[in-house]
């Protein structure tokens, strides 16, 4: 992406293609690249290697025991990141609780909790979207009701991503429902290995059980788990969401995801041309960077307003709904100029199904994965007619 930075931030982007050249095993990149599904251990090895360096946290505080970088080095450090192929930093302990925490939580649970984000003791999960509320996230169910020095908890949450591999659960949960519905909503923290807890599974088209169901049955909580007021909940997760939605907007994923395009367009044949010099797919690619040009100046400009201390509203819905759009072109692009080896199940390709074919690009068997798979970025987060309901009543007065 071509902008303009100081030689400070410059000297900073050196800083970290060098960290990345040195300490980024090959055989994580490689599967990154060619859309290959992570491990827990390998996504945990990652993580662990930036909390060595410091960089885990790059939104936090340096008190909170992040790298306290400006709006501009995360920007920096978040495009490097995705040209190198480095995996995804997992948002839910460090982009979204942590901020969370460090903004409502007590002493005692920044304390508790915030290390253990950073060294990999607890991996979090979030527990927001239920059968009935999902974008209309205030018609939440699940209850959780005072008992003692506890709470109650019943109910079910669905499309927890990656829920099969945390501990902890962060949870909005319904502490009085005669209130209107965003008023009796808490903020809770949930031991997933609590009696009554059960997860099960969500096996997607691939195979793989990325998302799961979360169920509750009289789950014991101890009180001091609640994230700041009791039916305050609903201000914790309108400021979680921001984070969320301006994380999702992937500036560094679409760059690299373009990069890649432009590469195998590039080497695929097309009327005895390659692929990119056709007028009509080369104009949709144009189109596509253009457009993420001015999201990624954009994405800057609301990073910098953040980092001044002002808390984004209606524009990280602006982020999250034209950053999900082109991701999912990028995604539709790069299926397409891969042709007949974008077979929606790689195994039956590796069978024999493509034998008339000469050898395609290596992102090849990944590609459909990535289309269908990134296909949710428009819903979860709040789906993009959501947004579109948001901007319009918040910035338009619609």
């Amino acid at each position: 992406m071509d902008m303009s930075f100081s030689p400070q931030d410059q000297a900073f982007r050196a800083e970290v293609r060098q960290f990345l050249q040195d300490r980024l095993p090959q055989r994580l990149s490689e599967k990154v690249r060619l859309f290959q599904e992570l491990t827990k251990a390998e996504i945990e090895e990652w993580h662990a290697i930036l909390n060595e360096k410091g960089w885990l946290a790059g939104n936090w505080p340096r008190e909170f025991g992040g790298a306290g970088w400006t709006a501009i080095q995360r920007h920096i450090f978040e495009e490097e990141s995705a040209l190198a192929h480095a995996p995804r930093i997992l948002p839910f302990g460090i982009a979204m609780l942590g901020p969370v925490l460090q903004k409502f939580g007590s002493k005692e649970q920044q304390d508790r909790f915030l290390p253990r984000i950073l060294n990999g003791q607890d991996w979090w999960c979030q527990g927001y979207s239920e059968p009935g509320a999902g974008s209309d996230l205030a018609s939440v169910k699940t209850t959780a009701v005072r008992d003692g020095d506890h709470y109650v908890v019943n109910g079910q949450k669905t499309w927890t991503t990656l829920g099969q591999h945390a501990n902890w659960i962060f949870c909005l949960v319904r502490t009085d429902p005669t209130a209107k519905a965003q008023e009796g909503i808490s903020f809770l923290l949930v031991d997933l290995t609590s009696p009554g807890i059960t997860v099960r599974p969500i096996v997607l088209l691939d195979g793989n059980p990325e998302v799961n169901e979360v169920f509750f049955d009289d789950v014991r909580v101890p009180a001091e788990n609640l994230v700041g007021e009791e039916n305050k909940g609903w201000t914790y997760a309108k400021y979680l969401l921001t984070h969320e939605r301006t994380n999702i907007a992937g500036v560094g994923f679409a760059t690299a995801g373009l990069a890649a395009l432009k590469r195998i367009a590039r080497g695929q044949i097309s009327g005895g041309k390659p692929l990119s010099q056709n007028p009509l797919f080369a104009a949709q690619i144009a189109l596509v960077e253009i457009d993420l040009m001015a999201m990624a100046t954009t994405n800057l400009r609301l990073l910098a307003q953040a980092a001044a201390g002002q808390v984004p509203g209606a524009e990280s819905s602006m982020l999250k709904l034209k950053g999900t759009q082109i991701r999912q072109a990028i995604n539709d692009l790069t299926r397409r100029a891969v042709g007949p080896w974008a077979l929606a199940f790689p195994s039956e390709g590796l069978e024999g199904a493509n034998d008339d074919l000469p050898p395609g690009p290596p992102e090849a068997a990944g590609a459909t994965r990535a289309y269908l798979n990134n296909r949710k970025l428009s819903i979860y987060g709040g789906s993009n007619e959501i947004q579109r309901g948001i901007i319009a009543k918040s910035l338009l007065g619609l």
